[in-house]
């Protein structure tokens, strides 16, 4: 079964950095592409970033590209979100996921970007 637990979501100014990661369990990490999606106030779930498995590919929209990086350590079992220059649009619960749309996913890590 996968299992998923993110951390390192906080209250941050604009313009601040946060680094999340997602402890994995459950399948083969190192052979699989992840993802962070996030979750704004009253909206749905949308895409961040994505990793492929050997970790050479990455992609990112828009809204965060230049800013986020994702990355991953499979001897850790661990994916990471580097985010620098938050803005208050970036305020959302974050979570790791197996696929692009979310699903599987953890229960989350909220991210306040607020002055």
């Amino acid at each position: 079964e996968v299992h998923l637990v993110e951390s390192g979501g906080g209250l941050v100014q604009p313009g601040g950095s946060l680094r999340l990661s997602c402890a994995a369990s459950g399948f083969t990490f190192s052979n699989s592409t992840m993802y962070w999606v996030r979750q704004p106030p009253g909206k749905g779930l949308e895409w961040v970033s994505t990793i492929l498995a050997d970790g050479g590919d990455t992609w990112y929209s828009n809204v965060v590209k230049g800013r986020f990086t994702i990355s991953r350590d499979d001897a850790k079992n661990t994916l990471y979100l580097q985010m620098n220059s938050l803005k208050t649009e970036d305020n959302a619960i974050y979570f790791c996921s197996t696929t692009s749309i979310g699903t599987p996913r953890g229960q989350g890590t909220q991210v306040t970007v607020s002055s």
